[in-house]
């Protein structure tokens, strides 16, 4: 089982940008304190649900102030940024931190940031699949040129070369995967899938089933598909009961989600319902591990015994507090970890 922090630099009412930051920050220096295996940094643009707009840029400060803990993206959105650009920087940080970058990728939504940095909505709607194609070519050949209806341009070399290390395997890549057609992508590629944490434990079995079908049909090797390291995305609180660590959460999370959900602005103006903040802060409890240490680590486990997902990112910072994020984080690898092994 390997554990690591979800972290989504979440701008809690009251709160300014420089205290969601830093809590992201120390996030990932108090995570591998605690012995998590990863931190996972989203991204997003123009809204205070996160005040991330750049999880390579965050991963890169955290993979300087940590030496052991793996530090991905969940995730950078491929529509809004050129994909040798991205590869470019996925390549450094794989290089330069000897392995512990993972880079995560998705399709993100049809929100105003199209417009901001001219993708234009195609680029959302039908341009992801030729923006993850260009990508990973990038980080697997060492010459790259394009041919493609949004990316043409003449083949240059690739550097700095990701696959430099000993391994030769270059960074690792997961894509979020929210709908079967983006499951069947991600397999097509051969990468693992980050399934979100609004979704419970019988969708993302279906989305695992999914995915190694698919796979298989693609002509990878039954041991290569059971290997793959799809992660789970949740969040987590830990407490001394379950109801006092559901009401950690129920008194904050609803009026961040409120404010940062409804920041959202369409590119072009089509309806998208909201979640009901206190609705949805419910379902969040009860699907991920919040409670004790042993209900925690009992959530965890079925979670990987119902969908064999063994990879988890786990929102801890549900509080909105800095301290109590922290002694989350504590818990989560003092209390939970050691039941989970």
């Amino acid at each position: 089982m390997r554990v690591g922090a979800f972290v989504l630099s979440a701008q809690f009412p009251g709160q300014g940008h420089t205290e969601a930051l830093h809590r992201a920050v120390r996030t990932a220096v108090v995570a591998e304190e605690a012995g998590l295996d990863a931190v996972w940094f989203a991204e997003h643009h123009f809204v205070p649900y996160g005040v991330c707009p750049s999880a390579v840029t965050l991963a890169a400060l955290a993979l300087g102030r940590t030496r052991r803990i793996r530090v991905g993206t969940a995730v950078s959105v491929l529509p809004t940024v050129h994909p040798v650009a991205l590869g470019e920087q996925a390549a450094m940080l794989h290089l330069a931190s000897e392995g512990r970058f993972t880079l995560g990728v998705g399709r993100g939504g049809p929100w105003v940031d199209l417009e901001v940095f001219n993708s234009g909505v195609a680029a959302y709607e039908e341009g992801f699949p030729e923006s993850l194609g260009l990508l990973m070519r990038w980080l697997r050949e060492p010459r790259v040129g394009a041919e493609g209806p949004r990316f043409s341009f003449r083949e240059v070399p690739v550097v700095p070369r990701p696959d430099d290390l000993e391994d030769r395997s270059g960074p690792p890549v997961v894509v979020a995967c929210t709908s079967p057609s983006s499951v069947r992508l991600a397999a097509a590629q051969g990468l693992p899938m980050l399934l979100g944490m609004h979704s419970g434990d019988a969708e993302k079995a279906e989305m695992v089933t999914l995915w190694r079908k698919c796979s298989l049909e693609a002509g990878r090797s039954p041991e290569e598909v059971a290997a793959a390291g799809h992660v789970s995305a949740g969040v987590v609180q830990v407490g001394d009961r379950r109801q006092e660590a559901a009401e950690t959460l129920t008194k904050a999370m609803p009026g961040w989600l409120h404010q940062g959900l409804s920041a959202h602005v369409t590119v072009d103006g089509r309806a998208r319902p909201m979640r009901d903040p206190v609705e949805y802060t419910r379902l969040l409890c009860e699907l991920h591990p919040v409670g004790p240490p042993r209900l925690c680590a009992d959530r965890l486990a079925a979670t990987a015994e119902r969908t064999g997902i063994t990879r988890f990112a786990l929102l801890s910072e549900g509080s909105g507090d800095l301290a109590a994020t922290e002694e989350n984080l504590r818990r989560l690898g003092g209390e939970v970890l050691p039941l989970l092994a």
